[in-house]
């Protein structure tokens, strides 16, 4: 697996060869993580094209480099985060990053490899949630409102496995990488996976045990750096991404386990 620094050092190299960035840019550099967000950003190369511009596609392997990458220069937009998520990455790290239009929505699931059904789960059972604030809150969140945990009142957005106060299965919270949820498949009871990474890994949406409503804050968007935001291309970039050819596409691709936005 490529390792942050040498993604980052690849990112240095092109940096320092690339001139510096003009009111209005042809080449858009694009960071997105592995799955949905890249097919679907993949298929924006020909509709940007007609307005001007080259879309160069990044992947990465986490949530965390590429609001970094976004933050020093070495990507003009992202594709691969929600609202939340960005907000704490914005308050944790000081982020000059913003929101410029929702993308489309991935509702989070609760898979399992040995159970077809959530009842299945056994007293005791061993459940692992993302370990970073907005993904963990998440599937925290959507395991209240399945009924299998209570969380204390006014919790917000980012609960943690602290803030439980009723756990009627008794169940074991563990927390892991986001991108390695899939892997710990084999390891534990569930898993609460986000979409991308359950799609990347060859796994049906539809088969997840618990599922999350479409609806709330959860949609994904676009980011760039606030300075950018009123710029030509992002208004291109925008505009070809929620375009009538990329909704057509989502749909046929996706079979509605990724709704558009728009």
């Amino acid at each position: 697996m490529t390792t942050r620094r040498t993604i980052l050092a690849a990112f240095a190299a092109v940096a320092l060869a690339a001139p510096a960035l003009a009111q209005d840019i042809k080449v858009i550099r694009i960071g997105v993580t592995p799955g949905p967000h890249a097919e679907i950003v993949e298929q924006i190369k020909p509709v940007i094209a007609k307005k001007g511009y080259e879309l160069k596609i990044f992947e990465f392997s986490d949530f965390v480099i590429p609001n970094q990458a976004l933050d020093i220069g070495d990507l003009e937009a992202n594709a691969f985060q929600h609202q939340p998520y960005l907000d704490n990455q914005v308050k944790d790290r000081g982020y000059k990053i913003v929101g410029v239009a929702t993308t489309v929505n991935f509702p989070m699931g609760i898979y399992s490899s040995k159970y077809k059904s959530w009842d299945a789960v056994p007293d005791g059972a061993t459940v692992a949630i993302q370990n970073d604030p907005t993904n963990g809150g998440r599937a925290l969140l959507l395991l209240q409102d399945k009924g299998v945990i209570k969380l204390k009142d006014g919790v917000g957005f980012k609960p943690t496995a602290l803030d439980i106060v009723e756990n009627p299965k008794k169940l074991k919270i563990i927390e892991i990488e986001a991108g390695q949820t899939v892997r710990s498949l084999a390891d534990v009871a569930a898993a609460a996976i986000n979409t991308s990474y359950a799609v990347d890994a060859k796994i049906d949406p539809n088969s997840a045990i618990l599922r999350e409503s479409p609806k709330g804050p959860y949609t994904n968007l676009i980011a760039v750096r606030a300075a950018d935001k009123d710029k030509p291309w992002v208004a291109a970039l925008v505009e070809s991404y929620r375009s009538p050819e990329i909704k057509q596409f989502v749909a046929d691709r996706f079979k509605g386990s990724i709704l558009p936005t728009w």
